[in-house]
């Protein structure tokens, strides 16, 4: 084995928690280098997110059952054999599939198999006609316009916090998740992934440091390493660092994860910190509970809810030059923004009145 080569080739069926990451084999390395491959198999795996893990993996084991039931080899990839395969997926015909797949789902699919196939050492080209020609006519015939998730708006988000417990460590959690994720247009990773300081856990995404006037809070996401500033409110009963400062005086918590598990009955904090799942589940169930959108059934509310929600209601009700809610936000250009405002004045700029007309 090459020495600079460390992942191993899977074989099409391997089994584990992970079967679409690649292994790191040790087993025809000389022993002094174990700790090294141990490494590296952690640094393949930081690499992308544990959702993205699992999603690839989900799809992974997707293909594999739709080639099985074809009589297709998996390996070496084939663009003609990935053309049928989305094909399938088109046109509802796919392993498991009781309807046709979305087309983002199609194209997450496709960026799974390019990325499993690449760790195992056999790229698939995604430009060759077999596979470039036929998602395009996909999107062409069956994309449709995003459904955005709700948006929070303030006042939204207070009456959201009135059914949360203050005397209670959970609630006290609780609500500052969801005014910090507010006040800075956090991703729920993003909300989840925090530290009380600096380079504190080995699976920390960031760390606040609170100040006079607000919070500091810098993170690593996905385009790099930025910081966010959170001032404190007009109110002690909804500013996100008076909700963060309770939180950790009361779950005397000092030194890494910001937000854990409450155990115990809801009198203890455990040391691991939450998953993003669980703000997710968090702004849902506190939208539903605070009547959030009541106009409408609550099987169409249940679906109008997630942790987006809180970005999407930072970015359309803070009334501020559309540059600093980009900056907040992490957006790369002005028209990702503009996706997240859901309120914004469309018109403001009129250009057939502009023309003369």
């Amino acid at each position: 084995m090459e020495m600079g080569r460390l992942p191993e080739e899977l074989p099409p069926e391997s089994e584990g928690p992970s079967p679409a990451l690649p292994v790191v084999s040790t087993l025809r390395l000389p022993g002094h280098l174990d700790a090294l491959a141990n490494r590296a198999r952690d640094y393949v795996e930081a690499a992308s997110s544990a959702n993205t893990r699992r999603a690839y993996a989900s799809d992974w084991k997707h293909f594999s059952s739709w080639c099985r039931r074809q009589g297709i080899e998996i390996f070496p990839p084939d663009p003609q054999v990935i053309g049928l395969y989305i094909t399938a997926q088109a046109s509802g015909k796919a392993t498991g599939d009781r309807k046709p797949s979305s087309v983002s789902t199609i194209e997450r699919r496709l960026s799974a198999l390019t990325w499993n196939y690449a760790q195992r050492g056999q790229p698939l080209d995604r430009k060759d006609r077999h596979i470039a020609t036929v998602m395009a006519g996909i999107r062409n015939t069956h994309a449709a316009p995003p459904r955005q998730k709700e948006a929070i708006l303030p006042e939204d988000l207070i009456a959201m916090l009135e059914t949360l417990d203050r005397g209670t460590l959970r609630g006290l959690r609780d609500r500052a998740m969801l005014l910090l994720g507010f006040a800075g247009g956090l991703r729920r990773s993003e909300i989840v992934g925090l530290d009380c300081g600096r380079d504190q856990t080995e699976d920390g995404r960031g760390w606040i440091e609170i100040l006079d006037k607000g919070m500091l809070v810098t993170l690593r996401g996905k385009t790099g390493w930025r910081e966010v500033e959170v001032g404190r409110g007009s109110s002690d009963t909804t500013c996100p660092v008076v909700a963060v400062e309770t939180w950790l005086r009361f779950a005397r918590i000092a030194h890494g994860p910001l937000f854990r598990r409450v155990t115990g009955q809801g009198k203890a904090v455990g040391a691991d910190r939450l998953n993003d799942q669980q703000v997710a589940r968090l702004v849902k169930r506190a939208a539903m509970a605070a009547g959030v959108r009541g106009d409408l059934s609550e099987k169409e509310r249940a679906k109008l809810f997630s942790g987006h929600s809180l970005r999407a209601g930072l970015a359309s009700s803070a009334e501020v030059d559309e540059r600093y809610v980009q900056k907040q936000l992490g957006h790369a250009s002005a028209e990702m923004t503009r996706k997240y405002q859901r309120r914004r004045d469309r018109f403001r700029v009129n250009l057939t009145k502009a023309s003369g007309l």
